[in-house]
């Protein structure tokens, strides 16, 4: 969205960006951000919070009175979806945990399968172009990551480096796993599926892993595609 920005601002339409990873926009440089220190999935905040929602937009347009950029701002309040939980946020029970992530996937599986047919097709998972019957796979590519080793996999394009199709491939295993649990549990609310994935799955074990392991790369561009893996 930052480059778009950029690009319709060249076309002479003004634009203001929510930007939910800060150093993406830092680097690229919309003409005008507004930083949101929320979840993946809520740029304006908790569902159904109307109030809270309307003041995150109206600190996005009060950008409008620049002319110029870039200006990147930060919303100052944090409380917006306090009650959804992150993987720093969740206390894990590793007894609890199925031993191997690519174990869960294949336990998973049916529920996903009967998710996908009960809504003619329709599903969040695809990023990686990985068929998640090849999913075994992919999390061995990320486990392999996360212990450290030089890890690749045969789909991934040549031009998209190692780190960023991580991250789409931890999308993908997100969205399998989320909709396989509404599967099971379709009464399940926000807080119960974030806390039953950071808490309670392999995956969301592998995935707070995986965003350590960038973190202590010590490589700039790796360290940025941390940001928002584990939230």
């Amino acid at each position: 969205m930052s480059v778009l920005a950029r690009v319709f601002e060249e076309a002479g339409l003004t634009t203001v960006s929510l930007v939910l990873v800060r150093e993406h926009a830092e680097k690229v440089k919309p003409p005008r951000a507004l930083f949101v220190p929320f979840p993946y999935g809520y740029p304006l905040g908790k569902p159904d919070d109307p109030e809270f929602q309307h003041r995150v937009l109206g600190a996005a347009f009060d950008l409008l009175a620049f002319d110029e950029g870039p200006v990147l701002a930060d919303f100052p309040d944090e409380t917006g979806t306090s009650d959804l939980p992150q993987a720093s946020m969740v206390d894990t029970s590793p007894d609890d945990f199925l031993e191997d992530a690519a174990n869960e996937v294949t336990a998973l599986r049916p529920f996903y399968e009967r998710w996908v047919e009960s809504r003619a097709g329709r599903t969040s998972v695809g990023l990686s172009g990985i068929p998640q019957r090849r999913f075994r796979g992919m999390v061995r590519f990320l486990q392999s990551y996360a212990r450290g080793e030089e890890a690749d996999i045969e789909s991934r394009p040549s031009e998209i480096p190692v780190a960023q199709y991580i991250r789409y491939c931890v999308d993908d295993l997100k969205a399998f796993t989320y909709e396989s649990r509404l599967e099971q549990r379709p009464t399940s609310t926000e807080t119960e599926l974030h806390t039953w994935f950071w808490g309670k799955t392999a995956a969301g074990r592998l995935v707070t892993d995986l965003a350590q392991r960038m973190k202590d790369s010590g490589e700039p561009d790796v360290e940025r595609m941390a940001s928002g893996l584990a939230r």
